[in-house]
C-alpha cells in the first residue's frame, strides 16, 4: 500500500476531494486531470528547471501548469462541456494545486526526465485513487446510483436497488463529505499501520 497518498496521508487536495466527489464522473475527471497535468509538468520542469534561476523557478513553475491546465480546460470545454460545466471552478483551480506544485518543487526539478515522470503517474495515480473511492462512498450512499459516463446506449447510470428509493442524503452534502473522507482516512492509516507492524515482525 502506497504511504503517501496525497489524500489519506498528506491531506493534499481536500478542497476538490471533498467537492467534486458527489459523483464517480465527475471524481474520475478530474483525477484524470490532475494525473495528466502533473505528468506534464513534471517533465517540462524536469526538462528546463535547471535553465531557470532559483529565484525565479516557483513563479515560472506556475505558469508551466497553469498553460496546461489552461489547454486541459479549453479541450475539454470543447469536447466534454457537461463534464467541464460540473467539475467549475475547481478545475482551472488545478493550476494551484499543492500536490502538483509540491511535487514539482521537491521531486522534479531536481531529477532526470523519466524518474520524474515515473514520480508524477504515482502521485498522480493515487489522488486519482482517492478521489474515485470518496466518490463512490458519497454516491452509492447518499443517491443510490454510480454516475459514469455515457457510451452509445448506455446512459451512464447504475441505480443501486434499495438505495436508491432510500438514499443517505447527507452524504451528498460537505458534512457527508467530512465523514467519508475522515472513515476513509481512519482506515487508510490502520492499514497502513498494520503493514508496518507485519514488515517489523517479519
Amino acid at each position: 500500500m502506497s504511504r503517501r497518498n496525497p489524500v489519506f496521508a498528506m491531506l493534499l487536495g481536500l478542497c476538490p476531494a471533498l467537492a467534486v466527489t458527489t459523483r464517480v464522473d465527475n471524481a474520475l475527471g478530474l483525477g484524470a486531470v490532475v494525473v495528466l497535468v502533473l505528468a506534464l509538468s513534471s517533465l517540462t520542469v524536469s526538462l528546463l528547471g535547471k535553465h531557470v534561476p532559483e529565484n525565479l523557478r516557483t513563479p515560472a513553475y506556475i505558469v508551466i501548469i497553469a498553460s496546461y491546465v489552461t489547454v486541459v480546460d479549453l479541450f475539454l470545454r470543447a469536447y466534454a462541456p457537461g463534464l467541464s460545466k460540473n467539475l467549475g471552478i475547481f478545475l482551472p483551480l488545478t493550476a494551484v494545486n499543492c500536490l502538483i506544485l509540491g511535487r514539482v518543487l521537491i521531486f522534479a526539478q531536481d531529477n532526470p526526465p523519466g524518474a520524474s515522470l515515473v514520480d508524477a503517474m504515482k502521485s498522480g495515480f493515487s489522488f486519482f485513487c482517492a478521489l474515485v473511492l470518496i466518490a463512490l462512498v458519497r454516491e452509492v450512499l447518499g443517491a443510490g446510483t454510480i454516475t459514469l459516463f455515457a457510451v452509445g446506449p448506455f446512459r451512464g447510470v447504475l441505480v443501486i436497488p434499495l438505495l436508491s428509493e432510500n438514499p443517505v442524503r447527507v452524504f451528498g452534502l460537505a458534512a457527508g463529505a467530512f465523514l467519508v473522507a475522515g472513515y476513509l482516512k481512519a482506515l487508510y492509516d490502520r492499514l497502513v499501520s498494520d503493514e508496518e507492524t507485519g514488515e517489523r515482525e517479519s
